[in-house]
């Protein structure tokens, strides 16, 4: 337990450290800056458009530090240590999915003020994105770590980590975005019911290319 009680702490002042926060934070912020430019200056539309580019940005946000979830351990041989020890891959990818999580998601709430802001986005639809991206998150985050785990093998993996995991988040953002139309009541609980499996099965699923990395 102790093991990985540091492996969850060092996942987590990895995040936070070195600057690495910042990466996806800025990324999520210069999203929102740059799309108001695209769009031009209609106010009405860039407030129907920007909740779904906020998801948008929320996803490659989550994706975007995947080279530093996995491939560190591998190469430093900290995930040989843990099965010699006696620790499945499974609690494993689910400690890396609990640190990514927390280390990122919890500034991305922040960002997410400014960059509604910036995006035109009204209290309602504020509190909306805010909900929805706090129940996305753990989601986000097992795809991520199961994107780095499939990739940590190979050369310029983390180019296509992404392409890997995309047709999984794709509920995600439809379900997301969906919360912001004032009839789609019943996305908040198709969200949830998305991001619950996800994050269920992402553990198993990350797991099992843990064990692909040893073979």
């Amino acid at each position: 337990m102790t093991a990985l009680l540091t492996l969850f702490w060092r996942d987590l002042r990895r995040a936070w450290g070195s600057g690495a926060l910042w990466l996806p934070v800025t990324f999520f912020l210069l999203v929102a800056t740059a799309f108001p430019f695209a769009v031009g200056p209609d106010a009405p539309l860039l407030a129907r458009t920007g909740g779904g580019m906020v998801w948008v940005a929320a996803l490659l946000a989550a994706l975007l530090p995947i080279d530093r979830l996995v491939r560190p351990d591998r190469e430093a041989g900290v995930l040989d240590q843990l099965a010699v020890r006696g620790f499945a891959d499974e609690i494993i990818a689910a400690i890396k999915i609990a640190a990514h999580a927390i280390g990122f998601g919890l500034p991305l709430l922040i960002a997410l003020l400014p960059a509604a802001a910036l995006l035109a986005q009204d209290g309602v639809r504020v509190e909306t994105l805010a909900t929805g991206l706090a129940i996305a998150i753990p989601a986000l985050a097992s795809l991520a770590v199961l994107s780095a785990a499939l990739t940590a093998g190979l050369k310029g993996g983390n180019a296509i980590g992404g392409l890997l995991v995309l047709p999984l988040a794709v509920p995600l953002l439809i379900f997301g975005a969906g919360m912001l139309d004032p009839a789609g009541r019943g996305a908040v609980k198709l969200l949830a019911a998305s991001s619950l499996l996800l994050t269920v099965i992402g553990p198993f699923a990350a797991g099992a290319a843990l064990r692909g990395l040893r073979e």
